[in-house]
């Protein structure tokens, strides 16, 4: 019985070594930029496995990409938010303009973007050929609100106005980090201030303005 509890446990731990050898092969394929690159078969082949082991492991391929997202999402951990009292409006804004550029250039958000080029754009149809990464998906856009949020709470700032600077900061911040690796005649510095000075402007005592 020892022997075989033995056993069974050393060929768990293969088969998390296995899935943990996939996750981040998937992650150096699509980190590369190359459209090819979004295929299961492709990636397991990297490792030497085959289809019949990403099936084992994931399921189908939507189980697949739905846990690459999971795993890159792990291994950046939640926005970072400090909510000093003391901490000045400006400040909480600009970190989290200075976390994004930062961590958009990283080799998870390169890979994030070649996937997410190569699903479907329409949610729907998201939502009905890959329904487990549509949800995993969904789960990053509750966790983003929610970090904005919490920065913010204990600000005279209104919650409407800060749910509108979380849906469109992500986008602010791929268009400002896509001129910087294109190469840019702006001054991203710039760029990155006058954006902070933008949020700052729309959200300062906001939460004292009368609603019609």
């Amino acid at each position: 019985m020892t022997a075989a509890g033995t056993e069974g446990r050393r060929s768990n731990r293969r088969g998390i070594a296995t899935r943990e050898n996939m996750l981040e092969a998937a992650v150096r394929c699509l980190a590369s930029g190359d459209p090819g690159a979004v295929s299961a078969s492709r990636i397991a082949k990297e490792i030497g496995a085959t289809w019949g082991t990403v099936k084992y492991q994931f399921g189908d391929v939507d189980g697949f990409w739905a846990a690459v997202l999971h795993h890159t999402a792990e291994q950046r951990g939640e926005l970072p938010v400090r909510t000093d009292a003391d901490l000045p409006l400006r400040e909480r804004v600009s970190a989290i303009i200075e976390t994004l550029y930062a961590g958009l250039t990283s080799s998870h958000s390169r890979a994030i973007e070649n996937l997410r080029a190569a699903l479907p754009s329409d949610a729907g149809e998201l939502r009905r050929l890959y329904p487990r990464t549509a949800a995993e998906l969904s789960t990053w856009g509750d966790s983003w609100l929610q970090s904005c949020e919490r920065a913010f709470a204990d600000l005279d700032v209104d919650a409407a106005r800060v749910r509108e600077v979380a849906a469109f900061i992500p986008g602010a911040m791929r268009g400002i980090v896509s001129e910087r690796q294109l190469g840019s005649f702006f001054d991203l510095d710039e760029a990155r201030r006058g954006l902070t000075n933008a949020i700052v402007a729309y959200l300062e005592h906001s939460g004292r303005r009368v609603n019609p």
